[in-house]
């Protein structure tokens, strides 16, 4: 995703706190490949309802912020003799710089594997592949090609209010999906079931909670200890505090640093997802095959090598010198589950 946001930035015209990246055309606020996958390119040059982008993508997209950020224009169908027709059925056209964004963005999943397979091997991106789609053709559910954007409580899936129809018999050409959309696939579907038994969404306990303990955190340390975002910590350690799962204090008395401890009630929480976590694992071997998950993990640890700075897959991420990141310090881990946020829908929440 991250590679992805990186090569779309670099090749479109768009706008960012940092300032343009053109002097003579300005375009629209830069957002993340999740708003391609989820709406861009379902938006035609004739016109579609915004009932038949959710049904496309299978999920919903941030259509007010589309549409303020400079991609698309929303407005009543003019056949429409309705008096007051309901926003679904409200008509999403492509401004000039949401239909750049969207032919910038079609061939970057092709272009994308095809260094992956460069840089990890034929051979190791043929068999994530692979063992990716054994799970994919299994599942129950038609879930879409990108995460959804996190709703409240930063829950996925069924507990974000979506319900995924039934799953139509696999059919052959869809084990060519990008690999981005085969990931995207198992990790929602396991996240799901997560979020099915635990109170706490996966991404709160996944970046947020795993990295706490009763001793106290740092604040400033999070952001590097989870891989993602200040504001989407903030927004996840509002709702550990409000549970009382979580306390921010001061590190000493007098001191303006502040850190960050779980309660002894989070410390039971944070058993609990560790537990729930291995427990799912366990079932997804009974359901899919000990055989099917043992060359998912396989296939993935050639990726993520011991994780933190030394990830493979993290090492490979060098934004381009004019793109927002380079600005930013370098990551030193990726997150463990993506936020996806409604502020552009960047992995780390950004």
């Amino acid at each position: 995703m991250i590679e992805y946001d990186n090569e779309a930035e670099h090749r479109m015209p768009h706008r960012t706190t940092e300032g343009t990246s053109s002097v003579l055309l300005a375009g629209p606020w830069l957002v993340s490949m999740v708003m391609w996958v989820n709406c861009l390119q379902h938006v035609e040059d004739d016109g579609v309802t915004v009932r038949e982008i959710e049904r496309r993508a299978r999920t919903r997209t941030n259509r007010r912020g589309m549409q303020r950020w400079g991609y698309i224009r929303i407005a009543p169908d003019p056949n429409d003799t309705r008096a007051k027709p309901p926003a679904r059925d409200w008509v999403v056209r492509a401004k000039p710089g949401g239909r750049n964004a969207r032919d910038v963005g079609r061939p970057l999943f092709g272009e994308i594997e095809k260094r992956w397979r460069g840089r990890f091997g034929e051979r190791e991106i043929g068999r994530l592949r692979e063992s990716l789609w054994a799970i994919a053709r299994q599942l129950d559910k038609a879930l879409p090609d990108c995460l959804p954007i996190l709703g409240y409580g930063l829950f996925s899936g069924e507990r974000n209010g979506v319900t995924y129809a039934a799953a139509e018999p696999a059919k052959e050409q869809d084990a060519q999906l990008p690999l981005s959309a085969l990931l995207s696939r198992v990790l929602l579907a396991f996240a799901s079931d997560f979020e099915s038994e635990s109170e706490i969404s996966l991404a709160i306990c996944a970046n947020l909670l795993r990295v706490l303990d009763e001793k106290g955190v740092r604040v400033r340390d999070l952001p590097r200890l989870a891989g993602v975002s200040k504001e989407s910590l903030s927004m996840a350690m509002g709702i550990l505090r409000k549970w009382r799962l979580a306390a921010i204090e001061a590190e000493k008395s007098g001191s303006r640093t502040k850190v960050a401890r779980l309660t002894a009630k989070g410390k039971v929480a944070q058993d609990i997802y560790r537990e729930l976590l291995a427990e799912i694992e366990k079932r997804w071997e009974t359901r899919f095959g000990k055989k099917t998950i043992a060359a998912l993990r396989e296939s993935l640890e050639p990726l993520v090598g011991e994780g933190g700075a030394q990830a493979p897959v993290l090492r490979a991420l060098e934004p381009y010198a004019d793109g927002w990141r380079a600005t930013k310090p370098k990551p030193e881990t990726l997150p463990h589950y993506p936020m996806v946020l409604h502020r552009g829908g960047f992995p780390d929440g950004a």
